[in-house]
C-alpha cells in the first residue's frame, strides 16, 4: 500500500484541476442610451488553467465593444482579431484567428433540426419484449425551441428525463456531444463579412442568438444572446414616454389655445356677415324710404363696393396670401393663435424640436419593429391621444411640404428643360 505522498500525482496542486471553459463565457449583446450595441464577449485563444497561487487569474475577462448596427461584420471581426493573441500557421508564420459568424437556417419560420438521439431513444431490437402503452405514444419529430437552443448550448432540455446514474449520464454527455456537432455541421449558416451587423442581427432575432467562432480558441462556438424587441428598443421607448409627458402639458394648454383662436376667428366671420347685412338694410333704407332715392344711392353703393374691393385686394397683397376666404380665415386664426400661446407661456420652438425628436424617435422604434417582425401600438409609449394626434399632425404637414417641395423641383427641371429648345427656335 502506497503512502499519499508516493501515489501518483501526488506533485500536482490540488487547485490545479480542469476547468470548463463555458465557465469563462459571459457573452451577449444589449443596448446602450447612445443607439449603439454593446458585445460583451470572452476572447481568449488559451484557457489559463494554471496554479492559482501562481496565476490568479479567474475565468477572462470579457471584452465589451462598442458597435453600429450599419457596420460590416469585417469591422467587428477586426476589433476581435485585435484583441485575441495571433495563431502560428504551417509555415510557421503569425498570422490573426480567423472569426466567424454563424446563424441558424430557418425554413418556412420554424427551425427543425435533426431529432436527438439521446433523449429519446428507443431501441427497436426490443420492442417485442417491452411493448407498453408509454411506448407506442408517437413522440414530436420537430423539437421545440428552447429545447433546440437547450442542444445547440449542449445543455439538455428540463422537460426530457435524465437518469442521474453517473455512467449513463456520461454516454448520455457523449451522445449529445455528438448529435450537436452534427446539427451546429449542418443546421448553422456562416454570414459574409461585408454583411451589416443589423442585418444578422435580423436574421438572428428569430432564434435570440447566433454564434461566434474563433479560430484556436478553447470556447468553440461561443453562443451570443440576442436582445428582444423590448431590450433593443428599452431607451428608445423611455426616451419616447418622457418626451410624451413633456409634450402632454404643452398639448393640453396649446389645444385650449387652439380652439379659442378658432372661435376668434369664426366670431370675426360671423362680424363681416352681420357688417354686410347692416349695410344692405341701410342702403335699403335710404334707397326706397328716405327722398334720397336711387339715383343717389347708386354712386354711393358703387363707390363704396369698389372701394372694399380695392382695400381686400391690397390687404391679401400686402400679406402675399391667396385671395381667398380659407386663407384669411388661416390668418386670423394664426394671429389669434400667437397672441394665446405667448399669453399662455407656450414656445412654439421648444415644441416643434419635441415634436420633430418624438417623430424621429417612433420612426426608429417602427424600423427595429419591423427587423424582429412586432407589430408595436405606439400609443401605449405615446400615453395620450392628444400627443398620438400631434405627431400625426406634424408627419402629414411634413410630408405635404416634401410632396409641394418635389412639385416645385419637377418644374423647375422642366423649365430648365424647355428653355434651351426657346434659344434654338429663337435662333
Amino acid at each position: 500500500m502506497k503512502t499519499p505522498w508516493q501515489r501518483e500525482g501526488s506533485q500536482i496542486p490540488p487547485v490545479k484541476r480542469e476547468r470548463n471553459a463555458s465557465a469563462m463565457t459571459k457573452e451577449k449583446l444589449l443596448t446602450t442610451p447612445s443607439r449603439l450595441l454593446k458585445l460583451i464577449l470572452p476572447v481568449t485563444t488559451k484557457d489559463y488553467n494554471g496554479d492559482r497561487k501562481a496565476n490568479r487569474t479567474k475565468d477572462v475577462e470579457p471584452l465589451a465593444l462598442l458597435l453600429h448596427s450599419q457596420q460590416p461584420l469585417s469591422y467587428l471581426e477586426h476589433l476581435i482579431q485585435a484583441e485575441v493573441s495571433p495563431i502560428t500557421d504551417n509555415n510557421s508564420h503569425l498570422r490573426p484567428s480567423h472569426v466567424s459568424f454563424l446563424t441558424v437556417e430557418v425554413e418556412d419560420g420554424t427551425i427543425q433540426p435533426r431529432r436527438p438521439k439521446a433523449m429519446n431513444y428507443v431501441d427497436d431490437s426490443k420492442d417485442d419484449e417491452h411493448d407498453s402503452p408509454e411506448q407506442d405514444e408517437e413522440k414530436p419529430l420537430v423539437a421545440t425551441r428552447d429545447s433546440q437552443i437547450a442542444q445547440l448550448r449542449n445543455i439538455p432540455d428540463e422537460k426530457d428525463g435524465i437518469t442521474k446514474d453517473p455512467e449513463t449520464a456520461h454516454e448520455t454527455e457523449t451522445n449529445i456531444d455528438a448529435d450537436t456537432h452534427v446539427l451546429r455541421k449542418g443546421s448553422f449558416v456562416r454570414w459574409s463579412s461585408s454583411t451589416e451587423i443589423g442585418d444578422l442581427i435580423r436574421d438572428a432575432a428569430r432564434v435570440k442568438e447566433f454564434l461566434v467562432e474563433i479560430e484556436n480558441s478553447p470556447l468553440d462556438k461561443i453562443p451570443v444572446a440576442v436582445p428582444s424587441f423590448n431590450d433593443r428598443t428599452y431607451y428608445l421607448r423611455m426616451r419616447l414616454r418622457k418626451l410624451s409627458k413633456s409634450l402632454k402639458k404643452l398639448a393640453i394648454i396649446k389645444q385650449e389655445c387652439d380652439m379659442l383662436a378658432h372661435r376668434g376667428a369664426q366670431r370675426v366671420a360671423l362680424g363681416g356677415l352681420g357688417v354686410m347685412i347692416s349695410w344692405w338694410y341701410i342702403v335699403y333704407k335710404l334707397t326706397f324710404e328716405t327722398p334720397y332715392g336711387w339715383d343717389t344711392m347708386e354712386p354711393v353703393t358703387y363707390l363704396v363696393s369698389l372701394s372694399t374691393l380695392m382695400g381686400g385686394y391690397a390687404w391679401f397683397l400686402y400679406h402675399n396670401r391667396e385671395i381667398s376666404y380659407r386663407s384669411a380665415l388661416d390668418f386670423t386664426v394664426n394671429r389669434r393663435q400667437q397672441k394665446l400661446y405667448q399669453m399662455r407661456g407656450i414656445d412654439l420652438q421648444v415644441w416643434e424640436s419635441l415634436i420633430e425628436e418624438a417623430n424621429a424617435l417612433r420612426r426608429e422604434i417602427k424600423t427595429v419593429a419591423e427587423e424582429y417582425d412586432v407589430d408595436w401600438d405606439e400609443r401605449g409609449d405615446e400615453e395620450d391621444e392628444r400627443v398620438t394626434e400631434a405627431l400625426k399632425h406634424e408627419r402629414r404637414q411634413k410630408e405635404k411640404r416634401e410632396e409641394a417641395e418635389r412639385e416645385h423641383q419637377k418644374e423647375d427641371e422642366r423649365k430648365d428643360e424647355d428653355r434651351p429648345l426657346k434659344n434654338k427656335g429663337g435662333v
